[in-house]
């Protein structure tokens, strides 16, 4: 029974006050045992507590759970040769190993084609053979398995992914009804946490590893949509796609990415809330792609300086650099210069924050904007309508690697975009910084891999001079059309320049 630390208080004062008017022996043990309770729930009565403690084990947790997570299984027939085959000795890690690997591959020294296996992890969201999973862990595979706790392996069909979360949705055909999962809500997890991740790190299936919640709602650069969940919980190469579960048995969280220099678990990994994936997965469920919602505006961040110049109290919102004309902000009246603080409602405390909310947003729905314009909010009704998922949420995209009349393209899992005014605030660009500027990385591409993010600003691409996207795009052409299977890139990152080699997919 669950007893109010406040009416035990009460009735411990109840306890003081009958003894009154009984004899001095009864006073006293009253008295005493008045005391007693209330020195003792003190604690308690201060205010409601929703903290929980340690859990004594994490065994029936896992136990019931790990039934649900899976092993997802890829191969794939790729070309080229095996470098770390060919330079005998080559040390994992070692900083010459992306230098042979670009030598030998534009010296053109490729082998048979070969198949390749990866691994990764997942986990079952309905007893039919729903299963949930990072995009990054079976793009561009040819074949996909879902093992099972118990060795049952089944072939997958991939029936929707998004890069810019970062999810895939996968169904198998079972014979009976699959042990599942459910998602909780993220938003009402806190800081300090305790939370179990289960996956399968380096191949070793079905691992139970815990930890607490370090940070939400953290943005590493990997999309327009990031808001990630920060965990101490060991995550590993192979635990990309499993779940973060919270003490309740729900999942929070979408294990996706790690901080390490060496590949291995340092106590920083990163799992998509729930709250974002479950949103996603519906729609891949329901159409086998995302229908996001599109405002078309350009927008950057409003620091100090910006909040002052346009009579705000504190620098929050985003500030709207430019309209799109053929865009429903345009039709809603938000114009240059305003500052979107509340969209559908929700309040927007940062530039980053309203790419999320627009995207997330129904189609075709109107929803209340208010901005502040001269000095005053203003309250505007725009009606959305559906993103292109080649453009990004908070700018006009371009689609299929090619530029289109906006500026902006798409290559080498790139998103790329002319620097203007309006970009070179967005991602804080010096005046001095010349060329094409990164707005968005498919953590499944080689440009991710080799620490491309999103803000840094493409110089050169073969030693030339880009100034647009459609001149990146013309030279990894031309890198291409000669035989290269890597270009080299020189970037500009936060004040630094240094250079990149970015291996060219074949359909690139």
């Amino acid at each position: 029974m669950l007893v109010r630390a406040d009416n035990i208080m009460t009735v411990a004062a109840t306890i003081a006050a009958k003894s009154a008017r009984k004899s001095w022996a009864g006073t006293m043990t009253g008295a005493v045992l008045a005391l007693a309770l209330a020195v003792l729930l003190q604690p308690l009565a201060s205010g409601p507590s929703y903290a929980r403690g340690a859990p004594d084990s994490f065994a029936d947790l896992a136990e019931r759970l790990s039934p649900a997570v899976v092993n997802i299984s890829t191969s794939q027939t790729v070309t080229g040769r095996n470098t770390r085959q060919q330079v005998p000795g080559l040390p994992e890690g070692s900083p010459f190993e992306d230098f042979f690997e670009d030598f030998l591959e534009r010296q053109g020294r490729e082998g048979a084609p070969r198949r390749v296996q990866s691994l990764g992890s997942g986990f079952v969201i309905d007893p039919s053979g729903y299963v949930i999973t990072n995009n990054h862990v079976i793009a561009e595979a040819d074949e996909i398995k879902v093992i099972f706790a118990d060795g049952e392996s089944l072939d997958a069909e991939l029936i929707g992914r998004d890069p810019k979360t970062d999810l895939a949705v996968l169904k198998v055909e079972p014979a009976s009804d699959l042990p599942f999962v459910s998602f909780g809500k993220s938003g009402e997890a806190r800081v300090g946490d305790w939370v179990m991740a289960i996956g399968n790190p380096f191949g070793l299936g079905g691992t139970v590893t815990a930890g607490i919640i370090s940070a939400i709602n953290r943005d590493i650069n990997a999309g327009p949509y990031d808001d990630f969940i920060q965990t101490d919980a060991s995550i590993n190469r192979g635990n990309s796609g499993g779940p973060l579960f919270n003490m309740e048995g729900e999942v929070v969280g979408v294990n996706t990415a790690i901080i390490s220099p060496s590949g291995g678990s340092i106590g920083i990994g990163f799992s998509v809330p729930s709250d974002t994936a479950v949103s996603v997965i519906e729609q891949l469920r329901e159409y086998g792609e995302t229908r996001r919602g599109w405002l078309g505006v350009r927008i950057q961040s409003v620091n100090e300086e910006i909040a002052e110049g346009l009579g705000m109290d504190e620098p929050t919102g985003a500030l709207v650099a430019g309209v799109n004309p053929e865009g429903p902000a345009q039709d809603g009246g938000i114009e240059p210069g305003d500052v979107i603080i509340k969209f559908d409602g929700k309040p927007v405390p940062e530039m980053r924050d309203l790419p999320k909310l627009v995207a997330e947003t129904s189609i075709v729905s109107s929803v209340d904007v208010v901005v502040i314009r001269d000095g005053s909010e203003k309250q505007l009704s725009v009606k959305i309508e559906r993103l292109d998922e080649t453009e990004t949420a908070d700018a006009s995209g371009g689609s299929n690697g090619k530029e289109d009349e906006k500026g902006t393209a798409e290559v080498l899992g790139l998103g790329l975009s002319s620097l203007t005014s309006a970009t070179r605030g967005q991602y804080s660009v010096p005046e001095d910084v010349d060329g094409v500027v990164v707005t968005f990385v498919d953590p499944g591409s080689a440009a991710a891999e080799k620490g491309i993010r999103r803000g840094d600003v493409i110089v050169e691409v073969a030693q030339n001079d880009v100034r647009s996207p459609s001149d990146v795009k013309d030279r990894v052409e031309e890198e291409k059309a000669s035989g290269r299977k890597s270009v080299l890139l020189l970037l500009a990152s936060n004040g630094d320049l240094r250079f990149v080699a970015v291996r060219i997919k074949q359909d690139e």
